[in-house]
């Protein structure tokens, strides 16, 4: 397995694979082509059906500023490897190709290329169970599995990314208006949090989580500075039900690492063995995996043992399986937006729940991750982040019942006039 700073990455929202992949790699490729005088993209599967809502092409333009950048739209086309497929092309005055490069984004922000090796391996150990039985070997908990493969410096990383997540909630929070994009979606993250302000203590928790959740997922929508947790679609979940355990517990900013830590195992054992990519898996993936690592480390910040710690992760993942990804015009917003906070509240809960038990249960974490990996799979594309399917389709097709329902009344109208 990688290292955690390959999952946990900050940068600008509103997508990991969509945004922040497609504009390292445009990076990668201008630099390699300082003498081009123009560039050309084409997008495929994935990116090219919800490139425009995810700011895909933006991100790539301003990579490439001054020059001009052509861009080519092949949603119909979805590559055997991944479906955020992308080919760049470089020219120079006279109008020949320089270099022609296809590279993929694979999720949170990573590119890959068919045929070439992944970054090397951080993390000898590849499975839950492994790792469970190198805790039990030296009587440890999951977090100093992380230091042992990363050493003592991945902490000043992770110290980095949780502020960056603490700047990301007090800014969503602090802000109004409307997100960018068609939907016209308000702000909500200040009314959930004056209203729970406002509630007795123990009655404060639903308000106070959603409050951080969507006060990060608005940032991220609206371009903002976020950190990949596993990716920027689910990038409210970790920050939410950490902020909130912070505060309820009284817990110091080194628990707060140490549970990023945990975290960052369990994320890392999804983008191993399955994928945290919507367009590859849907947004169990995603979501799915941030509630997962939101729970495990939620669960060790209660005092749980390394079993009680498994059996949180596993069970925020099980139950988020089967989720599509169909965002709503394309946009990282319905109902990615909620599915953060909705993930945050449960993630607690499993917490909750694992700390009721001593940790054994019958599925293990292992198991969901495969099983998530086959479901993804299985699903059709539709479903997988190309607007295509789900609430995208509905949407769709209701706003243009209701227009023509509204022409229609128009011209009526205006004959009787």
């Amino acid at each position: 397995m990688e290292s955690l700073r390959e999952l946990y990455r900050i940068g600008t929202g509103p997508s990991a694979s969509h945004t922040m992949g497609p504009s390292a790699a445009a990076a990668i490729f201008r630099d390699r082509n300082k003498a081009a005088s123009r560039f050309k993209v084409t997008l495929y599967g994935s990116l090219a059906s919800t490139g425009k809502g995810h700011l895909t092409d933006v991100a790539i333009t301003r990579a490439f500023a001054p020059r001009f950048v052509e861009f080519v739209w092949k949603p119909d086309e979805v590559p055997a490897y991944h479906p955020n497929g992308m080919d760049f092309e470089s020219f120079d005055p006279a109008g020949q190709t320089l270099e022609k490069w296809r590279v993929y984004s694979v999720g949170g922000g990573a590119l890959r290329e068919e045929g070439k090796p992944a970054p090397a391996d951080v993390y000898p150990l590849k499975s839950m169970a492994s790792i469970l039985a190198w805790c039990s070997e030296h009587n440890a908990p999951l977090w100093k599995y992380v230091e042992h493969c990363e050493g003592p410096s991945i902490w000043g990383y992770l110290a980095e990314c949780w502020k960056v997540m603490q700047a990301a909630i007090a800014r969503g929070y602090a802000a109004a208006g409307t997100l960018p994009g068609v939907l016209n979606l308000k702000r909500k993250s200040a009314s959930h949090l004056a209203q729970a302000r406002q509630r007795p203590d123990k009655l404060q928790r639903t308000g106070v989580l959603t409050a951080y959740a969507l006060a990060v997922s608005e940032e991220n929508a609206s371009g903002g500075k976020v950190v990949t947790a596993p990716t920027c679609g689910a990038c409210g979940v970790m920050p939410a039900v950490l902020a909130y355990l912070q505060e309820t517990l009284k817990a110091d900013e080194t628990a707060i690492l140490h549970a990023m830590a945990t975290a960052g195992i369990v994320g890392n054992l999804v983008k191993t063995n399955a994928s945290i990519s919507g367009a590859a898996v849907g947004c169990q993936g995603e979501v799915g995996t941030a509630c997962s690592m939101a729970a495990g480390a939620a669960a060790q910040l209660m005092g749980g043992t390394v079993a009680q710690v498994e059996y949180a992760a596993e069970m925020g993942f099980e139950h988020h399986l089967g989720l599509t990804c169909d965002p709503v015009a394309g946009l990282v917003q319905i109902p990615c937006i909620e599915r953060n906070a909705v993930a945050a509240m449960r993630a607690v809960d499993c917490a909750e729940y694992a700390m009721l038990s001593d940790g054994s249960h019958e599925i293990p974490f292992d198991t969901v991750v495969e099983t998530m990996r086959q479901t993804g799979f299985d699903l059709q594309a539709r479903y997988r982040e190309t607007s295509q399917g789900g609430l995208a389709a509905l949407h769709r097709a209701r706003n243009q019942a209701n227009f023509e329902a509204l022409h229609a009344a128009s011209t009526k109208t205006n004959e009787c006039g």
